[in-house]
């Protein structure tokens, strides 16, 4: 299993929406936000279900200071989430990227930094039986606003034989 997982905001508030934040877990030992990312988070209040979510994992959620983010990386103009997320993965030792932003990936595969998606968390749980179905969550978070093409979770659901 990775050492480090380091999430953007979008896994976050996908897998808090439909109360599977802890799905996270799979990803790595050690599960980490940047520090922009959790302010991102923190900017939508108190009452916003994402941050009640990140304030409810503080036990295994942990949050990064603020690292430099190299101007190779600062070059793809990517928001300040993904630029810390992918700054602080190329800086760490057998890390993952935890983002859905596809300008975010393919940064991400330039530098050689490996990825992991939200629907890769679902279709993992599904795998471990961690879950009994990954429709209803990921039509859920479609409906909650997560871009996912029809074709895309056929084939992903297919790998999981659903």
């Amino acid at each position: 299993m990775r050492e480090l997982a380091i999430v953007d905001a979008s896994p976050l508030i996908f897998l808090s929406k439909v109360n599977q934040l802890a799905l996270l877990k799979l990803a790595a030992i050690r599960v980490v936000v940047p520090h922009e990312v959790a302010a991102e988070i923190s900017a939508k209040g108190d009452d916003d279900i994402t941050a009640r979510a990140e304030r409810d994992s503080a036990a295994w959620l942990h949050i990064l200071p603020t690292l430099p983010v190299p101007s190779a990386i600062q070059a793809w103009d990517l928001g300040a989430g993904e630029s810390a997320v992918l700054a602080a993965a190329q800086q760490a030792t057998h890390a993952v990227a935890v983002l859905d932003d596809s300008l975010g990936r393919k940064c991400a595969h330039t530098f050689g930094i490996e990825t992991l998606g939200t629907l890769g968390l679902i279709l993992i749980a599904k795998q471990r039986g961690l879950v009994p179905l990954a429709r209803p969550m990921l039509e859920q978070m479609r409906l909650n606003g997560m871009y996912l093409a029809d074709a895309v979770i056929d084939r992903a659901l297919a790998l999981v034989g659903e």
